[in-house]
């Protein structure tokens, strides 16, 4: 087992691999945990969803669930989202990469360290292994992915990229 427990949500790793940095995910976390759901989204996305790319992201682990019913019980969640916050509880995960905010709310609730796809570029601003945060939200926003505009500029404030 790791010494840090990270899982992540589909969401994330399709908008890092849309900008080409789901190398991120390893610089800063060494390994990290998606459920068998979690999989097979990206899967059934194709490339646009990192399939590719995932194939190939050996830090990546799919982990399977000890009791796939502990995700039943989170039935307003799509079943991605479920087991994330599942398998995070089940292994007393570290972090959480999920976007979504029903997902959010539920992942505090449970006592879960949570992030997004903004914090993991922030962090790696924040560590130097990115210079700009902007172009990639950019680059993910004309890609598709929806983030809040308010949280995109608290991001880029904190960024020190505010205009």
């Amino acid at each position: 087992m790791p010494d840090r427990i990270v899982i992540s949500n589909t969401t994330p790793i399709i908008a890092l691999a849309l900008v080409q940095r789901l190398d991120l995910l390893h610089t800063l976390y060494g390994e990290v945990w998606i459920p068998p759901a979690v999989a097979a989204e990206l899967q059934a996305g194709g490339a646009r969803a990192g399939a590719a790319e995932l194939a190939t992201a050996s830090y990546i682990q799919t982990i399977a669930l000890n009791d796939p019913r502990r995700a039943d019980l989170l039935s307003d969640l799509d079943r991605g989202e479920a087991e994330v916050i599942a398998l995070a509880q089940e292994h007393n995960a570290d972090l959480v990469i999920i976007d979504e905010r029903l997902g959010r709310r539920h992942a505090r609730r449970l006592g879960l360290r949570i992030t997004g796809v903004l914090g993991v570029l922030l962090k790696a601003k924040q560590l130097g292994h990115l210079d700009a945060v902007r172009p990639y939200v950019d680059q993910m926003q004309q890609d598709g992915i929806r983030l809040s505009a308010a949280l995109v500029q608290r991001v880029l404030e904190l960024a020190g990229e505010a205009e």
